[in-house]
């Protein structure tokens, strides 16, 4: 957004602001904030020689040509854990902060998803995710490190990228899921479900994909093997990777949960990357669970305060991923929910992530937002917004009539209580939610609108009443 460019600008200070003429109404936009190292404005296109010369802060590129200097080769210097790019978190929690990343952390990103997901010279990659975001970034590094051919979208559109991957044959793609639900929902509308055949690699990230939505996927994308990630900004992308679905077996879609000996707590998300390192700090009251730390050549060097570098991560420090999580006698994290999002209701921590892992296992749930909300007896109160897939119908207790494709809060609480969901996690109330969930530009869910929604909600009933 606009705003998030202005404050990205205060606080990085560019010497240079490059534009296209897409963004031409932004550069008018941020004209009134005060950035005094700004010497230069350029515009790529030359066809927008006009405008420039309108606005004389602005050279195009035919300007910078006709002012170049042969001179001798400036000298290079080889520095792999120098800044290459100032990355900007989702700010799902707060202001977004400036991620101070390294070429070797790059590097290091890059030859991991090429090592795990497999991605080739022959591939013919379709951005999905804009490159402000780091997972659209690492994997675009990742295709120019092996030559691949780039697709590039000026923004997603469900139905325009299935109609691209298409024309151009499409091998691999990422995506969160929201993106694969709108790919799902779109692809049924149109019934093309053939034109994907040329898919072979998929990485899912932001948050787990449904039972659901899994299957769905497959379905569209037949040939493609199918992957999961879970990382952060800080850590230059993805930490861990997992195989969701793998084609090759020939056998039914299912998630490929790796068999432990003590029940499922949380989602589990993989092994790590090559060459990064993580592990558990265990709570005090706790013997399995607790904060995911890593470190290794992909940690960021630190945040950017507009100076310099701040909080800088020294070579071997744990980097706190702000994550609860547990590690199986396998090797594989399990992800169990935010330290700083969880709900505290009476006297119990029960974290957010834990219980949508739960109701997205319901074949009538599209996707789901856990939020607590307060309450005078129980501190706070565990609420569930649903989105319910397209076939399937809201009935209130008195006219539910127990129909397969139905729904209801007594429905949800017993599917939760037959997934050995403990008592106090399972959410007190439920609220139907009519439209996509509010999303960053990273694809994470704003909780807190979604509450401040959901509170809404309870407001009007009680009124009503």
């Amino acid at each position: 957004s606009l705003k998030e460019a202005k404050m990205a600008m205060q606080l990085v200070e560019p010497v240079l602001l490059v534009t296209d003429e897409a963004c031409v109404s932004w550069f008018i936009g941020v004209q009134n904030i005060d950035v005094p190292s700004l010497k230069w404005r350029v515009l790529m296109e030359s066809t927008s020689t006009d405008f420039a010369s309108e606005h004389n802060q602005f050279l195009t590129t035919e300007m910078l040509k006709q002012n170049v200097l042969v001179d001798s080769l400036p000298t290079y210097a080889w520095a792999p854990d120098d800044a290459v790019v100032i990355c900007f978190t989702s700010g799902t929690t707060g202001r977004p902060k400036g991620v101070t990343i390294s070429h070797l952390a790059f590097i290091t990103q890059s030859l991991a998803k090429i090592a795990v997901v497999g991605y080739g010279e022959d591939d013919v990659y379709l951005h999905t995710s804009p490159l402000v975001h780091i997972g659209g970034l690492s994997s675009a590094m990742a295709m120019l490190m092996v030559g691949a051919c780039h697709v590039l979208l000026p923004k997603f559109d469900a139905k325009t990228a299935l109609q691209v991957m298409e024309q151009h044959c499409v091998t691999c793609f990422i995506t969160v899921p929201a993106m694969m639900a709108d790919l799902v929902s779109v692809n049924r509308t149109t019934k093309n479900g053939d034109q994907n055949s040329c898919v072979r690699k998929i990485l899912n990230g932001g948050g787990s994909l449904s039972t659901e939505l899994l299957k769905d996927a497959a379905k569209i994308f037949p040939r493609a093997k199918i992957f999961s990630a879970y990382g952060m900004t800080e850590a230059c992308s993805s930490l861990t990777f997992m195989t969701l679905y793998d084609p090759t077996t020939q056998e039914s879609c299912k998630v490929t949960y790796p068999l432990v000996s003590r029940p499922k707590q949380g989602t589990c998300v993989g092994k790590p990357a090559p060459h990064i390192e993580l592990r558990v700090k265990l709570d005090e009251d706790s013997l399995r669970v607790g904060k995911i730390v890593t470190r290794g050549p992909h940690t960021m060097l630190g945040y950017w305060d507009g100076h310099q570098v701040v909080q800088e991560n020294s070579s071997g420090a744990w980097l706190d991923t702000g994550d609860i999580g547990t590690i199986d006698e396998f090797g594989n994290l399990w992800l169990i929910g935010r330290s700083s999002g969880r709900i505290k209701t009476g006297g119990e921590n029960v974290y957010p992530e834990e219980v949508e892992v739960v109701l997205l296992e319901h074949p009538g749930i599209v996707s789901a937002v856990v939020i607590g909300v307060m309450d005078v007896r129980l501190g706070e109160m565990v609420v569930a917004c649903v989105r319910l897939q397209d076939n399937w119908i809201w009935s209130d207790v008195e006219n539910h009539r127990n129909r397969d494709s139905e729904l209801s809060s007594e429905a949800l609480k017993h599917h939760c209580r037959t997934q050995n969901l403990t008592g106090f996690k399972i959410p007190k109330r439920f609220v139907r939610w009519e439209k996509q969930f509010p999303l960053t530009t990273t694809g994470k869910v704003k909780r807190d609108e979604v509450r401040r929604e959901a509170m809404s909600h309870f407001q009007i009933l009680t009124s009503s009443l």
